[in-house]
Order: structure tokens, then C-alpha cells, then sequence
């Protein structure tokens, strides 16, 4: 398949979280996502109060992804996925953003309130950057309040859907949620989350599927990064430091 979806959400690197848990396994897995249409492809370790950003991890990281982005067949960026902590709030953004664009990947919490979830997507906008709200449909705050992703949108949050939500892998009322964000045109992309083999990093089935529900023009742009300025096929920066 020619590639031409991006893919802002993936745990392809190995970075201690539950992604892949070495550069050989991320490597079979950007493959699939390769031969499956993704031309470009984030690698979003997760930065929460159990895997803070510590020096030495961000050391890991790089090494891991710089040697990953070599061998891999595909664009891969660099960026990672926050779980929302006050401890942010003493430090600056910039740290996280996804490589080559303003803008920072940033969960709600899967249970409980998104109060401190609006203090740092507050703490993003702050600092010039936009908050890419990830896979709200699969929130506790959301399921319960589903006008709580219609203000973010609001806000002029973008809101990323899981393709796996869309494809019915998790619960009926998440499913239902994605696919309510995707008909109202409250959701901006469409990325994988991928972690390993078992939740890979494929767009492929929820693009078919969402192209024959809304048609290929808004499809399209649910897949092809176009939401965050991004394309298939621009030139990466080298030489990370390690």
C-alpha cells in the first residue's frame, strides 16, 4: 500500500513503558505499519507520575529511537504522550512537543476528573504550544460528560480518536464516543496507539471504515496529518542528541 497516513501516537520505542520493549520489536512493528499505508510515524513514549522524564530515561530514549529511525522503513519523529501532573506546571513544555510541530500530546486521565488535565493543556497553550488531546472517547471524564470533548474542541484543542476504538476493540461505549466525535467533526485525527503485537500500529481498517461513513475527502484528513500542519514524505531533521 502506498504510504500516505500520519500516525502522531505509537509506542514503538522502547522507553520502559508498556510499548515495545526493544529496538527489534519496534522494528518489526513500524514494518507493518509501512506496508500497511503509514508514511510517518510518532514515536510517544509516556511521560506520567510512574515514568517521569528523568535525565537518564530521556537518554535511553533518544539512543533507543535514533537507532530505530535508522533501520526503519518508514519517517519516524519523536514526541511523547503526558499524563497529567501538577509537577509539569514547574517546568517548561517545549521539553515534550512532537518533533517539528507546536504541539503536545496529552491524555486525560482514563478514570476520574480532567481538572488537572485542563491545567496543563492551560500550561501548554501558555507557552505557545497547542494541546493534542489523546483518546478522550476512551476517558472516564468524557464516557461520563461527552460535552467535556465538545468544549476542548471548543478550545481549539485538536482531538486524536484511537483507529481501535473506532474498530471496536476496547468497550461498545467507546466505540460509540469515537465514532460520535468522527460524525460531529469534533475529532482531528485518527492515530494507532500502538503499544506492541497485540495493539499495532495499523490505520489501514478504521481509514476503510470511516471512508465509507463520512466519505474519502474527510477521511483523508482524519489520517493524514494535514490537522497538525504535517505530510507524508517531508524531510526529517538529523542528529539527535544522545
Amino acid at each position: 500500500m502506498e504510504p500516505r497516513f500520519v500516525d502522531i501516537h505509537s509506542h514503538v520505542v522502547p522507553s520502559g513503558d508498556d510499548g515495545v520493549q526493544n529496538v527489534s520489536e519496534g522494528l518489526a512493528l513500524a514494518r507493518d505499519a509501512f506496508e500497511h499505508g503509514t508514511g510517518l510515524l510518532y514515536a510517544t513514549p509516556h511521560v506520567s507520575p510512574a515514568l517521569p522524564l528523568t535525565e537518564e530515561r530521556e537518554r535511553r530514549i533518544r539512543k533507543a529511537f535514533a537507532e530505530l529511525r535508522e533501520r526503519a522503513p518508514l519517517e519516524l519523529r519523536l514526541g511523547f504522550e503526558l499524563t497529567p501532573m501538577r509537577a509539569f506546571l514547574d517546568e517548561g513544555p517545549r521539553r515534550y512537543v512532537l518533533e517539528q510541530v507546536e504541539y503536545v500530546l496529552v491524555e486525560i486521565p482514563f478514570v476520574g476528573a480532567a481538572d488537572v488535565f485542563i491545567d496543563v493543556g492551560e500550561w501548554i497553550e501558555r507557552a505557545g504550544l497547542t494541546p493534542v488531546v489523546a483518546h478522550p472517547e476512551r476517558t472516564e471524564a468524557v464516557l461520563r460528560n461527552p460535552g467535556l470533548a465538545d468544549e476542548l474542541a471548543g478550545r481549539g484543542w485538536p482531538l486524536q480518536v484511537n483507529a481501535s476504538s473506532l474498530l471496536g476493540r476496547h468497550s461498545p461505549e467507546m466505540e460509540c464516543e469515537g465514532w460520535r466525535l468522527v460524525d460531529d467533526g469534533l475529532a482531528a485525527l485518527v492515530a494507532s496507539d500502538g503499544h506492541r503485537a497485540t495493539r499495532p500500529m495499523l490505520l489501514d481498517g478504521a481509514y476503510e471504515l470511516t471512508r465509507g461513513r463520512v466519505g474519502e475527502e474527510r477521511a483523508s484528513r482524519l489520517f493524514d496529518g494535514s490537522a497538525l500542519g504535517l505530510a507524508v514524505g517531508t524531510v526529517p531533521e538529523r542528529g539527535l542528541s544522545l
